[in-house]
């Protein structure tokens, strides 16, 4: 079975295009032509690292976990990791006089 990229939180949207084209679906290996209802699956919020799914392999991949979305990341992690306020607590922590 193919591998997507490493990733901690992948975003996740359905997609269909008029393009004549083929991909390759990163879950499964098969192939996966663009005018078919498929899936856009890209690590972290990177567009530009995008990759074309099967609808069945994507929901199977969310089903097992391999896809969490960024909401599911955040959860996981511990209560000191969660983003921009622990950041800026650590900052202005940081930045009080000590004396």
């Amino acid at each position: 079975m193919p591998e997507t990229a490493p990733a901690r939180w992948w975003s996740v949207r359905r997609a269909r295009s008029r393009k004549p084209a083929t991909y390759r679906c990163p879950l499964c290996g098969e192939h996966l032509p663009a005018m078919a209802d498929h899936i856009l699956i890209y690590p972290e919020g990177d567009a530009r690292r995008r990759r074309h799914a099967h609808v069945s392999c994507a929901l199977a991949a969310r089903r097992d976990g391999r896809l969490p979305t960024r909401d599911e990341w955040r959860r996981s992690q511990p209560e000191g990791d969660r983003g921009w306020r622990s950041l800026a607590a650590r900052l202005l922590g940081r930045a009080r006089p000590t004396g």
